[in-house]
């Protein structure tokens, strides 16, 4: 791993599309923080699986923090160091952070059961029935319900009302919920920060120094882990990147439009420069 001052946080989901080709300059972005020496962790509430493809096309071989904050997967050999507590999950080490399943699955049915919900995991829909559902490809609606920790689940004609219970009774029970368009994810000790606060040790370790945290995400992304990072760049996803200024202005944001020609370069100019 070469010399670098800083780690870049980008949260993906909105970048790359579960369907199509990912932002323009993306790729090329990736290979220049790599010449830079400036590694690029993932964020994303997707699986290692789902990750699988697009990692693999644009040659990210970098750490990634999957399904919303549930864990951090190293690739083999990355680090030298070994974290403070690991898992093998697939061909990667994972900081686990959330517990791994089946405990949000069955924690789900706990919390249904207290809200007087119905509920239906993914995990029991026909292939046919989870890909109309979800509107993908019968292959990749596989892959978005083989998860490690978090559960994924749709609620059966529930109001308003019903859903602030049930968020309710999630919070009584530390579990974390999330939505993503029709479909909601449980989990059970899911924290972004955690994820990030855990390889930034493990970076600041292998590097015997500090590196700065550096967040880019867009504003629907951007909370959690904005609070995670030392610097944060709001990626506007609307023409006017000063149209976008709701979201408490924490840790020296800065704003980048996603229709801007220059994004990749102004973007690796604010990772690179300090304060």
């Amino acid at each position: 791993m070469r010399q670098t001052g800083s780690v870049l946080y980008l949260a993906i989901d909105s970048l790359v599309p579960l369907q199509g080709r990912p932002l323009s300059g993306l790729e090329g972005f990736t290979q220049a923080m790599d010449r830079a020496g400036i590694p690029i962790v993932w964020t994303s509430s997707r699986t290692r699986q789902q990750l699988d493809d697009p990692r693999r096309k644009m040659g990210h071989s970098h750490p990634f923090i999957a399904e919303g904050g549930c864990g951090a997967y190293l690739p083999e050999g990355y680090f030298h160091l070994r974290p403070e507590k690991s898992a093998r999950l697939g061909r990667f080490i994972c900081i686990p952070v959330a517990e791994q399943q089946p405990a949000a699955a069955d924690r789900l049915a706990e919390l249904a059961e207290a809200a007087s919900l119905e509920v239906v995991p993914l995990r029991t829909l026909s292939p046919r029935e989870l890909a109309q559902n979800a509107g993908l490809p019968v292959k990749q609606a596989d892959l978005l319900r083989q998860r490690d920790f978090d559960e994924l689940f749709f609620l059966a004609g529930a109001s308003l009302t019903d859903e602030h219970r049930l968020e309710a009774e999630a919070r009584a029970r530390k579990m974390q919920l999330r939505r993503h368009g029709a479909i909601w994810s449980a989990a059970v000790g899911a924290s972004l920060p955690r994820c990030v606060g855990a390889l930034a040790k493990l970076y600041d370790r292998a590097l015997h120094r500090h590196l700065t945290t550096v967040a880019a995400a867009t504003h629907k992304e951007a909370p959690d882990l904005f609070a995670a990072c030392n610097r944060t760049i709001l990626l506007s996803e609307g023409a006017d990147p000063n149209g976008e200024l709701d979201i408490e202005p924490i840790r020296s944001r800065r704003t980048l439009s996603l229709a801007d020609p220059n994004l990749w370069d102004r973007l690796q100019e604010l990772v690179v420069a300090r304060g």
